[in-house]
């Protein structure tokens, strides 16, 4: 099936067991209420930020086509909604449950049927890649602190949850061209 967001942008969707995902990331610049979410082109402005933010690799509108925007951990939380109606970022445990039904979170087959097949996107090896899921995942990279800077593009798709951790942080799931 589809999903429409906000900005209008469509998405390819998949269902893995009892859940349905998104077999694409997102790339809307809006909130589900239609409020923007702030664009940040600068380090340390991204750094700074405690609300809403998203950027693209690079700043490289190439980069957001194929592989989404990159939201803060704010923006995934913000109650104006990053995703469309009906549809949520996922909490941990709902990752969890997916990785499950995949095969276990710590057994490589789960992240090998989750990620898009090849090296077109991926560093060699991307071991073991299936996408048996049709998930899709893409290496799209991270903003990372506590520069603010781009990394990891080809090597690592970065997955956020609602979920805290116990030290004030957030969870994410990763999927790594080696594993």
């Amino acid at each position: 099936g589809t999903m429409i967001d906000i900005n209008g942008n469509i998405y390819k969707t998949v269902l893995i067991g009892c859940q349905l995902w998104t077999a694409e990331n997102l790339r809307s610049a809006n909130y589900n209420n239609g409020d923007p979410i702030l664009g940040v082109i600068d380090n340390n402005s991204w750094l700074e930020q405690s609300s809403g933010a998203w950027s693209n690799y690079n700043n490289s509108n190439l980069n957001d086509s194929l592989y989404g925007k990159l939201y803060n951990w704010y923006t995934t939380t913000d109650p104006r909604g990053l995703c469309p109606t009906g549809w949520h970022v996922p909490s941990y445990f709902e990752w969890g449950t997916l990785a499950v039904y995949l095969g276990g979170p710590n057994n490589v087959n789960a992240g090998a049927k989750m990620k898009s097949v090849g090296t077109q996107h991926w560093v060699s090896p991307n071991a073991g890649a299936t996408n048996e899921s049709g998930f899709s995942g893409l290496p799209g990279g991270v903003r990372i602190s506590p520069i603010g800077s781009f990394a990891n593009i080809g090597l690592v798709g970065y997955h956020w949850c609602t979920s805290e951790t116990m030290n004030d942080g957030s969870w994410a799931w990763k999927l790594h061209y080696s594993s």
